[in-house]
């Protein structure tokens, strides 16, 4: 059996003044990035992470967001998916709150793997496998989820990051609609809005956003960020007053699998056997 601390220490990758250290254990998380010592995620050091919740990065798998009331129909059958100590809906999937495993390793990659059995959480098997490629000035994580259930199953991927927030923090992102919210923080109706340009400190976003195109540019005082992916959709949520914000890539709407339509907004209906892929790459310089 590996020893507790040795799973605290976590697995780090150096290129250049690039560092990533990840926590396969805490949801196979990112507990830091820095670039010469300047945190670029919200970021402590692997030991000294005790919270996925607190990471700087971690997946999103089998869905995304919320299913409100933690309860949803697929292919003719209701489910309720057991509480997850996060209020009344469910969030964020499952494998966050699951350890993953190291399947490969190198110098500037390494490949996480998790496997989730159908139970209480969430009904459908899954297997899902994480690769970190780290480069002098970038970072790309790629994302592949299996059937590995006998039915059909719903999927959704994406990833929850979490952009360390000071003085002049600023994000410009081209989209197509936004989703308005509820004071539940599920979506109402889709509003044409064609771009986000604006400082962080105004901001009081947790909506998701459709028809996302070009990178997200993320910029303050001491970092220009370039964040893209093969997902069409992101998740902006600013808190008030908080140290951190975040710019999702996810693959469908926020509740989408509890909504009257969920492939139409991005569920994806994988058959037995059959895998999704997704993949975000965050390209790093100084201010």
């Amino acid at each position: 059996m590996t020893p507790a601390n040795d799973h605290a220490a976590g697995v780090q990758l150096q290129q250049g003044a690039l560092r990533l250290a990840l926590r396969p254990d805490l949801g196979g998380a990112v507990a830091g990035l820095w670039l010469d010592g300047v945190p670029v995620l919200r970021s402590c050091e692997p030991q000294a992470l005790h919270d996925v919740r607190k990471s700087g990065l971690f997946a999103l798998a089998p869905y995304s967001n919320r299913i409100a009331q933690r309860e949803f129909d697929w292919l003719g059958r209701h489910y309720r998916l057991a509480p997850g100590g996060d209020g009344p809906h469910a969030l964020h999937g499952t494998a966050w709150r699951d350890a993953w495993q190291v399947l490969d390793r190198s110098a500037a990659r390494v490949v996480l793997q998790h496997t989730h059995p159908s139970d209480a959480a969430w009904p459908f098997a899954f297997h899902v496998e994480q690769a970190f490629e780290l480069s002098a000035d970038s970072l790309r994580i790629t994302l592949e989820a299996s059937n590995i259930d006998a039915r059909q199953t719903p999927m959704g991927l994406g990833w929850h990051p979490y952009f360390v927030r000071r003085a002049r923090s600023r994000v410009h992102l081209e989209l197509q609609h936004r989703w308005n919210a509820d004071a539940a923080k599920l979506p109402t109706a889709r509003v044409a809005q064609n771009a986000l340009d604006a400082d962080v400190a105004v901001l009081d976003l947790d909506h998701c956003f459709d028809g996302w195109r070009g990178p997200a540019r993320i910029r303050d005082e001491k970092l220009s960020l370039r964040l893209t992916s093969s997902l069409s959709r992101v998740v902006v949520y600013t808190p008030r007053g908080g140290d951190h914000f975040c710019v999702e890539p996810v693959s469908h709407v926020n509740n989408a699998l509890a909504s009257s339509e969920p492939v139409a907004r991005g569920v994806v209906a994988l058959a037995a056997g059959d895998s999704m892929q997704a993949w975000m790459q965050l390209d790093i310089a100084r201010a």
